[in-house]
């Protein structure tokens, strides 16, 4: 009798329970990975709308850190989210992209608006626009 080629080995079944494995983990992997997203744009929503201030940054970044001293210059204390420094900086920069369609930092936030980075903020500060934002007294208001 002859045998049937579909069954002949046995490496053919005990390979399911493998390929079964691999596509579950991918899966849960793929769903962690939306879930997160969501959990991180909701993040990044909910600070936005909680803090008149909010700089997203990374602390040994040199830009960041020229933003975060504009806002010293006014007297004003920032809530500053540093993404290097949180497990999850990785996904809420991903989630700050999808937001400003900009995924470098600072991306500074002022009552909701998004203002952009270091350069952008420099130059609202520099031209009066930071302060008036801000209502308080601007550098060129001494003048």
């Amino acid at each position: 009798m002859a045998k049937s080629t579909a069954f002949s080995s046995s490496t053919s079944f005990s390979s399911i329970p493998i390929f079964l494995i691999i596509v579950s983990v991918t899966v849960l992997l793929y769903a962690s990975t939306i879930v997160e997203a969501g959990d991180s744009s909701a993040f990044v929503k909910k600070t936005i709308s909680s803090h008149s201030i909010v700089i997203f940054s990374k602390s040994y970044c040199p830009y960041c850190r020229k933003a975060k001293a504009v806002f010293k210059e006014l007297n004003q204390k920032p809530h500053v989210v540093e993404l290097d420094e949180r497990d999850d900086g990785w996904s809420i920069q991903d989630a700050i992209s999808e937001i400003v369609g900009r995924r470098t930092v600072p991306q500074v936030f002022i009552n909701g608006k998004h203002i952009g980075g270091s350069d952008d903020t420099i130059e609202a500060y520099e031209n009066g626009d930071l302060a008036k934002l801000l209502g308080v007294k601007s550098k060129n208001d001494d003048l």
